[in-house]
């Protein structure tokens, strides 16, 4: 499917001026579709985190089944533990995916970011999932409905970005954070 739009093409926009006021440097906003690439290739690689620590946790705690009555101190354990690994990687620039997909995450004056900024950033970046979730809760959807709810939100949200100034997503504004074009920090 062929668009028009050099968004939607692949190429990287620039982003606005900087401000004099607060010298915040001119670089290039990923695109939104290779942004949403990297969104999907860090889901990937997160199986492996989940799949690791669900298995630490089930065998020191001895859980039987997933209906076990800890399942829920398990999706707390899980939380946090994502929390530790984007918050780890966030203040050095790049996660994997960011690094494949040649992405790096700065704060507003290009710096690097602070672990309390990527710790903001990580529990805003929860939009992309609590509405649908909180919106399936209530009603109890079947699996079919719930991924279109959450896809459908998904979709809604990344495309939210073409309204803001930067064409940044709206939970990296609120964080005080940015994703910029980047050669991945290791190969500098």
């Amino acid at each position: 499917m062929a668009s028009s739009s050099p968004e939607a093409s692949g190429p990287d926009q620039p982003a606005s001026p900087a401000n004099p006021a607060t010298s915040a440097p001119v670089s290039i906003v990923p695109g939104l579709w290779r942004r949403m690439a990297c969104w999907l290739y860090e889901g990937m690689l997160l199986f492996a985190v989940v799949f690791v620590s669900g298995w630490l946790f089930s065998t020191l705690g001895q859980m039987r089944d997933a209906m076990d009555s800890r399942r829920h101190l398990l999706q707390a354990f899980l939380f946090v533990v994502f929390g530790v690994y984007f918050v780890w990687f966030w203040t050095k620039g790049q996660t994997l995916a960011m690094k494949t997909w040649n992405i790096r995450i700065v704060d507003l004056h290009g710096q690097p970011v602070s672990q309390r900024r990527a710790l903001a950033r990580y529990l805003l970046s929860w939009v992309w999932f609590l509405p649908p979730l909180a919106a399936i809760a209530p009603f109890k959807l079947s699996g079919g409905e719930s991924t279109v709810l959450i896809f459908g939100w998904v979709a809604i949200w990344a495309l939210l970005a073409r309204f803001h100034p930067d064409r940044q997503f709206w939970h990296d504004s609120w964080a005080g954070t940015r994703l910029i074009t980047s050669k991945p920090m290791s190969r500098r």
